[in-house]
């Protein structure tokens, strides 16, 4: 016999000797609960601003046909992930700032988990076909149409989102796989994987963080060597340039992607590399800003500003007509 039993907060379902957990109380940023209304306006704002810059960058490159290569294409395409990504996880957390209970049901935190991992290592994977496309441009010019045709490209682009799909998946169902005993409280603004982990109970529950965290760095060391093995053989070719000019002109095209690397692959080791410490709750929730927050926010400000062809054509479109004299 089932029975269901709620209070103070927590939900679980009676089930023989043990309670099996159906909700997830979020913790998120009630630890500071004299900051939440400003944590709440600058997440709103910068929120507002993500998804401001990567449509605006989206509407650039539809109206240009100039910006109409694979390059902007697999910048459009990352735009979208960070606005599914953001998505995903802002709003909730948003919500979650103006309410008194934070409660996420089981099916909702598993789905949460999904998309933002799939959207999160769709990023990845995308960042890694932005590299191979660099490396192509720079070091194979004559065969950059071949190499990169419109079927290609698609296909890039397509298995991108089916990798970060998997990955999702993988993590998801392994997660969620799990029994969770209680408590139910998750020291998180999301249901984020570690804070989840510490929840489950059960004798695979270590075989699981194991198996699941090597997966998940495995993925991101791989797409990052790549990236890094791109630009090994991009700085080669670059070297090799005669002229200075040639060289500048040849780094520019790489110079917005490889900072979004860095910042991206920066944050993200946040998650896995960072030291493990005892009392560290609200510093694991304000690492979380960094990757979930930050890092999309500030992905559309490097690309705008750090490509002078997409910058140019972002003032061409939207600016000419409020100051065509300064076009």
């Amino acid at each position: 016999m089932e029975a269901v039993r709620a209070g103070n907060g927590t939900a679980f379902m009676q089930r023989g000797n043990f309670s099996v957990v159906t909700e997830f109380i979020l913790v998120g940023f009630s630890t500071f609960p004299h900051l939440q209304l400003m944590f709440f306006l600058l997440f709103l704002l910068m929120y507002l601003f993500t998804l401001l810059g990567n449509l605006i960058i989206m509407a650039t490159v539809w109206s240009e046909r100039g910006l109409h290569t694979p390059m902007y294409l697999f910048l459009c395409t990352l735009s979208i992930s960070e606005i599914l990504y953001t998505l995903v996880i802002i709003p909730r957390l948003l919500a979650d700032l103006l309410s008194i209970r934070h409660a996420i049901t089981f099916a909702a935190c598993a789905s949460q988990m999904f998309f933002s991992f799939t959207f999160g290592f769709t990023h990845s994977f995308l960042l890694t076909v932005m590299g191979y496309d660099r490396y192509v441009a720079i070091c194979h010019p004559l065969h950059y149409n071949v190499l990169m045709s419109p079927r290609g490209c698609t296909c890039l682009v397509a298995w991108s989102w089916v990798g970060g799909s998997v990955m999702g998946l993988v993590v998801t169902m392994a997660v969620f796989h799990l029994t969770f005993c209680g408590p139910n409280e998750v020291h998180h603004f999301a249901c984020h994987m570690p804070p989840l982990l510490k929840l489950a109970c059960g004798t695979d529950v270590p075989i699981v963080a194991l198996g699941v965290g090597l997966v998940c760095i495995s993925a991101l060391l791989g797409c990052f060597l790549l990236i890094f093995l791109s630009y090994a053989f991009i700085v080669t070719a670059i070297l090799k340039i005669p002229s200075a000019e040639g060289r500048h002109k040849a780094f520019s095209t790489c110079a917005s992607h490889l900072t979004v690397v860095v910042v991206h692959y920066g944050f993200a080791s946040v998650i896995y590399f960072k030291p493990k410490a005892p009392q560290s709750l609200e510093r694991d929730t304000l690492m979380g800003i960094t990757y979930t927050i930050l890092t999309p926010f500030l992905s559309p400000i490097i690309f705008s500003l750090r490509n002078k062809e997409l910058k140019t054509a972002i003032k061409k479109t939207f600016f000419s007509k409020v100051y065509p004299e300064k076009i």
